[in-house]
């Protein structure tokens, strides 16, 4: 009897050790490394209190500005937002991803000054990776092992406007198309990934000059596109006609009436459940908040949210979708938010210091 109790006990620690373990979510932080920072850094994440741990350095690398996680979490990829690493580029870094660990697999060009964005594609075959001075996109293919060879295709901008200097600040796939955010062309840019299809773009989304669209996101099936624009800090929600082409639907501004002085928006989010937009204000130092229309995709507002810190540059959902963390670049601190999933407010929790964050991916 005494030896079946004992037995019941240990199982019971056992159970309690592994539900606390689930509790807990890795995050990987990117930053800037002109300063206390040395690269990629790993936090833990607490799930049921919002509470962050302390940082860790992951990876030592100069300035991962923007990280990709692969969708079986084995690989990770950082750009190097530099523009000294060949022919005046920047660069792509590879790593393995075991046991929260990163061991570095090769680092390659850019192929252009200043990478500040890159993804997968939907079959994880091929990366893409933003060159925001260098005003392209290259395009590489992706092994097994997760090497990268390459690039296969190189979107030049600085061919489609003369008159401009494109910046392409984000490249995603969207189905099967590929797009670019280009903040100098004031355009959305979209390519057909396809066999020698990556010349020419297929279809622009124009903003208003002087917008500057920084980044963007989509709904599941790809229907509606919201696109944040830094220089006049609106939010433009375009929806797919019956041609298959994005028609602009709605501009909103994401800052508060009263509001003087200069503001440049950052990141753009979507709640896991769908039903609210989120998006960064660096000036006003804000989270603005949209509900989402899920038949017309039309945008409401909310409210905003103090970042309770200063340039707020990337933030994002943790996994449950009841947490958002932002990654604020000046005051070099990274604060938790608890979401109200019910009325998509925020309501801040606590904070963790770190030198210049300002990408945020959970594993």
């Amino acid at each position: 009897m005494k030896s079946i109790i004992l037995i019941v006990l240990a199982m019971s620690v056992i159970q309690c050790s592994e539900q606390k373990e689930n509790k807990l979510a890795t995050l990987f932080v990117g930053t800037y490394t002109d300063a206390e920072s040395e690269g990629i850094y790993k936090m833990q994440f607490d799930s049921e209190t919002g509470k962050l741990s302390a940082s860790t350095l992951a990876a030592e690398i100069t300035s991962p500005s923007y990280l990709a996680i692969s969708k079986e979490k084995d690989f990770l990829y950082a750009v190097q937002e530099v523009n000294d690493f060949e022919n005046g580029s920047g660069a792509v870094t590879g790593y393995t991803l075991k046991n929260d660990s990163l061991t570095k697999i090769q680092t390659v060009s850019s192929k252009g000054a200043h990478p500040c964005h890159l993804s997968l594609s939907p079959s994880e075959d091929k990366l893409a990776v933003a060159n925001y001075s260098g005003g392209n996109a290259s395009v590489y293919n992706r092994a097994a092992d997760g090497k990268l060879s390459g690039p296969t295709a190189i979107m030049n901008h600085k061919q489609i406007d003369s008159t401009k200097t494109p910046h392409a600040h984000m490249v995603k796939w969207v189905n099967e198309n590929i797009y670019i955010a280009d903040l100098g062309l004031d355009a959305v840019l979209e390519y057909k990934d396809e066999d020698n299809a990556l010349t020419e773009p297929s279809a622009k989304l124009q903003l208003p000059v002087g917008a500057g669209p920084r980044h963007f996101t989509t709904t599941e099936n790809g229907r509606f596109m919201y696109v944040i624009n830094e220089l006049n800090s609106t939010i433009t929600v375009f929806a797919k006609k019956d041609s298959g082409e994005y028609g602009g639907r709605q501009k909103l501004s994401t800052l508060a009436p009263d509001f003087e002085g200069e503001s440049f928006c950052a990141d753009i989010h979507i709640s896991p459940d769908r039903r609210f937009l989120y998006g960064s204000n660096r000036g006003e130092n804000t989270i603005v908040i949209f509900a989402i229309d899920k038949y017309t995709g039309d945008l409401a507002l909310v409210g905003r949210e103090s970042v309770h810190g200063d340039w707020p540059r990337n933030f994002t959902i943790d996994p449950t979708g009841k947490f958002l963390l932002v990654a604020n670049q000046k005051s070099d601190n990274i604060t938790v938010f608890k979401r109200d999933t019910e009325k998509g407010t925020l309501t801040f929790l606590n904070e963790e210091k770190l030198s210049k964050p300002v990408c945020l991916v959970f594993l």
